[in-house]
């Protein structure tokens, strides 16, 4: 086996979720993946942990959903809410074979699935109740995504997931202590020019505990406090459908306008539910690694010199008391190579162009994180 899977096997369990003797974890693999799947059981029984596996594909699960009720997702949602409840940690390998596998799947039939099944099973009790993280495992289809050669690719995943997280997470704190001492945030670039308060809510450090790759400090607006415009520059893939240009204009915290290449659909899905045309996280995206958008989440929302601001649910942590079956983290890039920008807190300029101008910030540039 490749020794690099091994490594990073034992930091998933040793460190990311830091799983003891007796603890169960459900591992659940999405189409492919076993090499890491195969590594982390043996790693769990290492510690005296007890395994437990399910294995989806995204194939079958597109016919699933195709002609799905209210009541089938509820059904396999209690079913699926039984076990998470009995978990202590989850860990999630997803491998996609096509990320565009579900983008024909009607809008109604998604939403069924994410309110009725997704909700329940994650947002409501595996993420609050267990010590979880989310990782994809390099394959041919993601090396394509990244335009990479898949041996390139492969090196590019390890360097980014095996990082020494520790450290990242030292030079996290002057940040978190700054955010949480801070009101106004005014974020300003092209097409945006925005303005909200993060008052009395946590900041929280995201450094290789809840996912691989990791590298994000995130806290929330305050629900009502949003206004002005803005506009990604990072294409974003949700349900298999892949938007662009998307631009949102925001009153008093809610999203009144909103485009895209995809403009009807993107409004459909912001009209899931009341939460979902507000928004429940904004984040620093800082691992050294990741430069270029690849159409994955996980690596796109860690993007070195990006925010993301999430319409959808707040988490817990840091919770602004928005409450929805969404939560869709929309990345926009401030380097240089994608138009520059800059992000004030209380008025005092923090990072320029992607990178932090503070003295006490400078540790979570990228050349002090490799």
């Amino acid at each position: 086996m490749d020794p690099r899977i091994e490594t990073l096997a034992k930091n998933l369990i040793q460190y990311s979720t830091n799983l003891q003797k007796g603890e169960k974890i459900l591992i659940e693999i999405f189409d492919s993946g076993n090499p890491l799947a195969k590594a982390i059981i043996k790693e769990v029984y290492k510690v005296g942990g007890i395994p437990f596996l399910s294995s989806k594909n995204n194939e079958l699960q597109r016919e699933l959903l195709m002609h799905a009720s209210k009541e089938q997702m509820q059904l396999i949602a209690q079913y699926e809410s039984m076990r998470m409840r009995e978990m202590d940690a989850y860990l999630a390998v997803r491998a996609s074979d096509n990320v565009s596998e579900l983008g024909d799947v009607p809008s109604d039939k998604m939403s069924l699935y994410q309110t009725y099944w997704s909700s329940p099973v994650h947002s409501e009790i595996r993420v609050p109740l267990t010590k979880w993280c989310v990782m994809r495992y390099p394959n041919g289809p993601m090396a394509q995504l990244a335009n990479m050669s898949t041996e390139a690719f492969e090196d590019f995943y390890f360097n980014v997931c095996n990082l020494n997280y520790a450290k990242m997470d030292t030079a996290m704190t002057p940040l978190v202590n700054l955010m949480e001492r801070s009101d106004k945030v005014h974020i300003v670039g092209p097409g945006t020019d925005l303005v909200f308060s993060i008052k009395n809510i946590a900041a929280i450090k995201c450094s290789g505990t809840c996912n691989i790759p990791d590298g994000e400090v995130y806290t929330a607006p305050i629900k009502n406090s949003i206004n002005g415009t803005l506009a990604y520059n990072t294409p974003a893939v949700y349900q298999g459908v892949t938007y662009e240009n998307i631009k949102l204009t925001f009153k008093d915290g809610k999203i009144i306008e909103a485009t895209a290449n995809h403009t009807e659909q993107i409004n459909q899905i912001f009209d899931t539910d009341a939460g979902a045309r507000y928004v429940g996280e904004f984040s620093f995206g800082l691992n050294p690694y990741i430069i270029t958008p690849m159409k994955d989440t996980l690596f796109d929302e860690k993007i070195r010199g990006s925010f993301h601001f999430t319409p959808g649910n707040a988490y817990a942590e840091a919770n602004n008391g928005n409450k929805s079956a969404i939560h869709w983290d929309l990345v926009c890039i401030q380097t240089p190579e994608y138009g520059g920008g800059e992000i004030y807190l209380d008025d005092v300029l923090v990072r320029k162009d992607g990178r932090f101008v503070l003295e006490e910030l400078q540790g979570l540039n990228p050349e002090n994180l490799k």
